[in-house]
């Protein structure tokens, strides 16, 4: 058995490793040239998406690199367990009194941004042409998160393409606020819990926040992760509910 072939048998192994390279190179990146003005996890994970990009434009978009046998671990280790996993994790982290003393805020955070989020996402639907109160609910709920959208759309019996547009939508808006977090966290102050928590019910996206506050601080990503789980939670529960019939009261 040749070397090519034993990292193509232990897809795990591979991906792991080769997530190691990739941080190892970042982390020189901001290092020797960027003198740490931007964090090594930051750089990591646009060259990540960079690297997700160019395996989606080769393998015609199916499953990414993931569709290359040399790296079919990130099949797993790109998905969604993997990720809940680590943000659960990250719980061990969390000091209690903290989360009791931005409790306001972080409830104010989360209506205000699932509104904003919502009335965002029908300006979007609206832009594409569309004017039923199905699909601008559920364009509005995928700006929510790419999670919420399907889940509205399913509820409301939108059709795949809208259900499709919703999922780019909250995918995009993820992407945007991975990359953009650790270059405006000194700008808006995001360099405590209480403002990590408002931030996650602002934004809302558990992918994004997580990834975005991990790029700027490991210590923030449990109380942003937390509001934002429940962001996504309210989301599913309102937006087919009570935005939808508001929606439509209002078309």
């Amino acid at each position: 058995m040749n070397i090519i072939s034993f990292f193509e048998k232990n897809g795990m192994i591979t991906s792991f490793l080769f997530i190691a390279i990739i941080m190892l190179i970042a982390d020189q990146i901001s290092t020797r040239l960027l003198r740490k003005k931007i964090p090594g996890s930051a750089i990591a994970i646009l060259l990540g998406l960079l690297l997700a990009y160019y395996g989606g434009m080769i393998t015609g978009g199916e499953k990414g690199i993931a569709d290359f046998p040399l790296f079919s671990g990130f099949k797993l280790v790109g998905g969604s367990m993997f990720r809940d996993f680590c943000i659960v994790s990250t719980a061990l982290g969390v000091s209690f009194p903290v989360m009791i003393q931005a409790g306001k805020a972080g409830i104010i955070s989360l209506m205000l941004g699932l509104v904003l989020s919502f009335v965002v996402g029908v300006c979007v639907g609206l832009a594409f042409g569309y004017h039923d109160a199905e699909s601008l609910a559920t364009i509005g709920a995928g700006t929510l998160t790419f999670i919420v959208g399907p889940v509205t759309g399913s509820a409301l019996g939108a059709s795949s393409d809208v259900i499709a547009l919703s999922v780019a939508t909250g995918v995009v808006k993820a992407i945007v606020v991975t990359v953009l977090t650790p270059f405006v966290a000194t700008k808006i102050k995001l360099d405590n819990p209480h403002a990590a928590m408002v931030f996650g019910g602002l934004i809302g996206t558990t992918s994004g926040v997580a990834a975005g506050l991990a790029a700027t601080d490991q210590k923030l990503v449990p109380y942003g992760a937390l509001t934002a789980t429940f962001y996504t939670g309210l989301g599913c529960l309102l937006c087919p509910s009570i935005f939808y019939l508001a929606l439509k009261a209002m078309i």
